[in-house]
């Protein structure tokens, strides 16, 4: 699994100084980020893919809504994105077992257009996409049975637990369709002010790792952070290499 870093964690920073801050994750270790908001940000991460020792293989990017999708699938060329994950879909939809077949409808349409770019789009879930229980199982789970082979999905490890579930049990369920996760720790709250760096909350970090194991790409992410978030990623990054 190679280790990758959400930019969203250092969002406050990126506003400030984008390239400086780019130059501070790669001065911690980091090769490899996670944008997020690709068509936003797209120029400066042109210019930080030219100017430092860094590639974005993954991104996040709204486009399941009403978006100009080919600009979308420009930005992401441009950028070297290879995943193109939308992070974020209603969650009142993932109530109803019709909603959810219809989303899985429209990220499979999503995926046809990209695949034309050379691109593979996928889901990245919060807690709620688990917590709804629709038939037996989870709302995800149901989106997952009726996705395209080529769509792919992201999984916040920390938010499914959250949502209740069984991390290992989850990864197992959904197979070689995760090509990407979210690492993250903290007190398991809705609340993401209690997150802390990987290791040092109540998420199973090793039985996690394990069944991840077949991953591409970990990302770490802080969606809050009470401290300095760049001392946070750094005990993050250290932890999982030590466990690597």
């Amino acid at each position: 699994m190679k280790i990758s870093v959400q930019m969203y964690s250092v969002r406050q920073a990126l506003a400030a100084d984008f390239p400086g801050t780019v130059q501070r994750l790669c001065d911690l270790g980091f090769d490899t980020a996670e944008p997020f908001g690709l068509v936003e940000f797209r120029d400066d991460l042109v210019r930080a893919r030219e100017r430092f020792d860094i590639t974005f293989p993954s991104a996040h990017q709204s486009f399941l809504g009403d978006v100009d999708f080919d600009e979308v699938l420009e930005a992401a060329n441009a950028v070297g994105v290879t995943y193109l994950v939308d992070p974020f879909w209603e969650p009142a939809d993932w109530q109803d077992p019709a909603r959810v077949r219809d989303l899985a409808g429209r990220l499979n349409a999503r995926a046809e257009q990209a695949a034309e770019a050379g691109i593979r789009v996928g889901y990245h879930n919060h807690h709620f996409e688990l917590a709804a229980q629709l038939d037996s199982r989870s709302a995800l789970e149901l989106f997952a049975e009726h996705l395209a082979p080529r769509v792919v999905l992201e999984i916040d490890t920390y938010w499914a637990v959250v949502g209740g579930a069984d991390i290992t049990t989850l990864l197992a369920t959904l197979g070689e369709r995760v090509k990407l996760v979210h690492l993250k720790d903290g007190d398991l709250a809705q609340d993401p002010a209690g997150q802390l760096p990987v290791g040092a909350g109540r998420m199973p970090l090793e039985e996690t790792l394990t069944a991840a194991a077949g991953v591409e790409y970990g990302v770490i992410e802080f969606d809050e952070y009470d401290g300095d978030v760049f001392e946070g990623l750094e005990a993050s990054l250290r932890r999982l290499r030590a466990e690597a």
